[in-house]
């Protein structure tokens, strides 16, 4: 393990690497070393406003695997960020190797991530009132109902996955990079993915991964949102009504679950809009 500094700001590297390409872009004021999927990613300052910049390629601190399977998951993610454009997704601006790796370049989307690993982030939004949760749970609804629509199905979506800015209420989706195009099957045993948020099928190898299984990660979302993934009826703040949908989504049987997302959806508002207020 080494460490590395660009623009001032030092991170972990298993081996250093020439991140010179970057100086093109603008300055580094953000290092995102952590991860465990062979990328690494950066916060990029320009005259313009900001970038973020997610590169495989490297030696990273994290992962143990070949960097060129990374570099390779990476391209192959590329199309999914247009495929799937929606209001709720980071927007994407281009790709291009260099320096035996690839990088995807992105706009830069202000807020506060909710994934575990990011504890002060993560609390800043546990603690949000719900009203605001169920504006992040909305969006995420309706990005995962036109994920489906467009024949994909969300792999490894998780809280990590999204980003909440306090001041303008806009929830960002930041990370799809392993959504596959349907029909989709288990290929791994277990698949890409955080635990918490992986139905049973995920675990299964030459199981079906579709609609169905992510109306298993939109229930576990849901947990994650709400009560920081605490299944307690008696701490769950959005009544039974709700809670009872969320518990039907991350049945273990997938005949137990909802159908689609649509159906979730269509469910879920007829509980939290109940007298055209929330709960």
């Amino acid at each position: 393990m080494t460490s590395q500094t660009i623009d001032g700001i030092t991170f972990k590297m298993e081996h250093k690497h020439d991140f010179g390409f970057l100086s093109g872009y603008g300055k580094v004021f953000k290092v995102f070393d952590d991860q465990d999927s062979g990328n690494i990613c950066f916060g990029i300052q320009n005259d313009e406003g900001k970038l973020f910049i997610k590169y495989a390629g490297a030696h990273t601190a994290r992962y143990d695997g070949d960097p060129a399977d990374a570099v390779k998951r990476l391209k192959d993610s590329e199309k999914l960020y247009t495929v799937l454009s929606h209001p709720s997704l980071i927007h994407f601006r281009e790709a291009f190797s260099v320096g035996g790796g690839h990088a995807l370049v992105f706009d830069w989307a202000e807020g506060e991530c909710m994934g575990r690993m990011y504890n002060e982030s993560h609390q800043r939004i546990m603690a949000l009132p719900a009203s605001r949760k169920l504006d992040i749970f909305a969006a995420v609804i309706s990005f995962l109902k036109y994920t489906a629509a467009a024949g994909y199905t969300a792999v490894d979506f998780y809280d990590g996955s999204i980003m909440y800015d306090i001041l303008s209420g806009v929830t960002t989706v930041c990370d799809i990079d392993f959504f596959r195009k349907q029909p989709a099957v288990n290929d791994m045993g277990q698949m890409w993915g955080s635990s918490r948020f992986m139905s049973p099928e995920e675990y299964e190898k030459g199981a079906v991964l579709d609609e169905v299984t992510n109306v298993f990660t939109l229930g576990q979302t849901g947990f994650s949102i709400f009560t920081d993934s605490c299944y307690d009826p008696a701490v769950f703040p959005l009544g039974n009504g709700c809670y009872d949908i969320l518990m039907k989504a991350i049945s273990p049987e997938r005949e137990k679950r909802f159908g689609s997302i649509a159906e979730f959806e269509a469910h879920w508002q007829n509980e939290i809009y109940k007298g055209d207020k929330y709960v």
